[in-house]
Parts: C-alpha cells; sequence; structure tokens
C-alpha cells in the first residue's frame, strides 16, 4: 500500500509545488509597497546576483564567441562562405545562446546562493523572529532579491553578448583574418532589433523572473537544517535548468 501512495506523492509533487509557487509569487506580488527601503534593499541584492557574477558571465561570453567563430569558420569555409561568420554568430548569439548561458550561469552562481542565504535564515530562526515581530519575511526577504535577479538578468545577458562578440572579433579577424568591413557590414545588416535583439531581450526577462522566483521559493520553504539547505540549493538549480530550457523552447516557437 505504501509504494502506490509514494509513486502518486511522486507524480504530482511538481504540479504541487507549481501551485505552491505560483501562490508565493502572488504573495509578493500583493505586498509590493514602493518606497526608499525595499530601493535600497534592491539594490544592495542587485549588487550581490548582478555585479558579483559579472567575471564568470565575461570570461564565459568571451570563450564562448572565440568558440562560436572557430565553428562557424570551420563550417562555412566548406561551402566559401567563411564572410557570413558574423551574421552566423550573431544571431544565434542574440537569439538563443546569450539568453540561455546567462541564465544557465546565473541559476548555478547567483540563484543558488540566493536559495542558500535563504535557507540558512529559516534554519537558524532568522525568518521566525521576524514574524514574531510582524514583519513579514516574504516582503523584506525575498521580494529584493527577486526584483534584483530580475533586473539583473538582462543586464547580464547584454554584457554576456557583448563580451561574446568580442570574441568572434579577436578570432574571426585577428587570428583567421576576415575582412573587418565585410565582418561589421553582415552583422549590422543581418541581425535585426526587432527581431534578433529583443528576442533575446524579452527571453533575458523571462528567465530572470524564472531563476529568481525558484530561487527565493525553495530558499524560503527549505527544511531548517543543514541538508534541507543544501537541498533548496540543488532544487533551484536543477528546476530553474529545466525550466530555462522548457520556456526557451516555447518563446521561440511563439516567435519564429
Amino acid at each position: 500500500m505504501n509504494q502506490p501512495s509514494s509513486l502518486l506523492v511522486a507524480l504530482t509533487s511538481p504540479v504541487t509545488n507549481a501551485g505552491r509557487c505560483g501562490l508565493f509569487f502572488v504573495r509578493m506580488m500583493r505586498g509590493i509597497r514602493p518606497g526608499g527601503r525595499l530601493l535600497i534593499n534592491t539594490l544592495q541584492q542587485g549588487y550581490l546576483v548582478g555585479a558579483r557574477s559579472l567575471v564568470i558571465i565575461m570570461i564565459c561570453g568571451f570563450f564562448v564567441g572565440m568558440v562560436l567563430a572557430l565553428q562557424s569558420i570551420n563550417a562555412l569555409e566548406s561551402f566559401g562562405a567563411e564572410d557570413q561568420t558574423s551574421l552566423l554568430v550573431g544571431k544565434s548569439l542574440f537569439r538563443e545562446l546569450g539568453p540561455v548561458l546567462t541564465a544557465l550561469l546565473f541559476a548555478g552562481r547567483a540563484g543558488t546562493a540566493v536559495a542558500a542565504e535563504i535557507g540558512l535564515m529559516r534554519a537558524t530562526g532568522q525568518i521566525d523572529a521576524m514574524e514574531l515581530m510582524a514583519i513579514d519575511p516574504v516582503q523584506r526577504i525575498a521580494l529584493p532579491r527577486f526584483l534584483a535577479g530580475l533586473i539583473a538578468m538582462p543586464l547580464l545577458t547584454g554584457m554576456f553578448n557583448a563580451l561574446a562578440i568580442m570574441g568572434t572579433v579577436i578570432f574571426a579577424i585577428g587570428v583567421i583574418g576576415l575582412d573587418p568591413g565585410i565582418f561589421w557590414g553582415k552583422l549590422q545588416s543581418g541581425v535585426t532589433f526587432s527581431e534578433d535583439f529583443m528576442q533575446g531581450v524579452w527571453k533575458s526577462v523571462v528567465f530572470g523572473l524564472l531563476v529568481s522566483l525558484v530561487a527565493v521559493f525553495y530558499g524560503y520553504n527549505a527544511k531548517p537544517t543543514g541538508a534541507g539547505v543544501g537541498t533548496a540549493t540543488t532544487n533551484t538549480i536543477v528546476v530553474s535548468s529545466v525550466l530555462i530550457l522548457i520556456f526557451d523552447f516555447i518563446m521561440t516557437s511563439f516567435f519564429i
């Protein structure tokens, strides 16, 4: 009798967590009180989740651009179309690779840090103490971190794309020797603002919402033990990664 019930719990657990996460999101949005305290807390968290993620974003973006240039030139030279390298890199970067890879890196660096921090607050009784003092911990702890992640993701995606283009330029023009005029001309004429650039912006906003929401939800609902904090951190990166790929497919199918 226990086996069917445990199987049922395992099958319904994702739906249950999705519902609880949705209610948690509504609770955060309902309690928004614009003011100086929220702005200051959001800016502080923006530095922690955004500025401290810049190094890994910039390094990965630069080398992703170099790899894209290498693979593109290797694939196109058999057709005599090396001059299309910038167009291929630009479209794939702005539409897909930029927002997706940035979101995955953001989930691994900032998302897990947020979940572990809030989970540690739960384990040490800080959240319970706030509730005893009639302070809403969702508004004081979860909301600023959620807003900071939502704002930081598009900015980090832009930085990732910029460094990736730089890596492409250094390899394609500096190493391989492609003509700079053709390279930039193809990139400017082939990559459009509304279809390519804005598609990546919208994806980065959605991914930032998903990663931030998942991180604060699992951190806030972590069991007050060391193992509970570890489980919350693991769930954050796993669920965030899966949701990023699922929503990337959904959004791409609508944009095409």
